[in-house]
């Protein structure tokens, strides 16, 4: 197995669905973990991974071609 290092951190759950289709569209191999709380889910935040191989390569590609302002 894979080990897995977190790239993305945000609490908008739509911002990491974003950062993770650009991953994908560049070839890597995002997943999306929750960390919010199951009894509050205004809690909380969302952290996007990817194998440890693929990190320079989405830390790149986040960099340079995401904004959220």
């Amino acid at each position: 197995m894979t080990d897995w290092q977190k790239v993305f951190t945000v609490e908008q759950s739509y911002k990491a669905e974003i950062v993770k289709g650009i991953l994908e569209n560049s070839n890597l191999s995002p997943v999306i973990v929750s960390k919010q709380d199951s009894s509050y889910s205004n809690f909380g935040q969302f952290e996007v991974h990817v194998p440890a191989d693929e990190v320079i390569r989405a830390m790149r590609i986040i960099e340079s071609d995401i904004d959220f302002r």
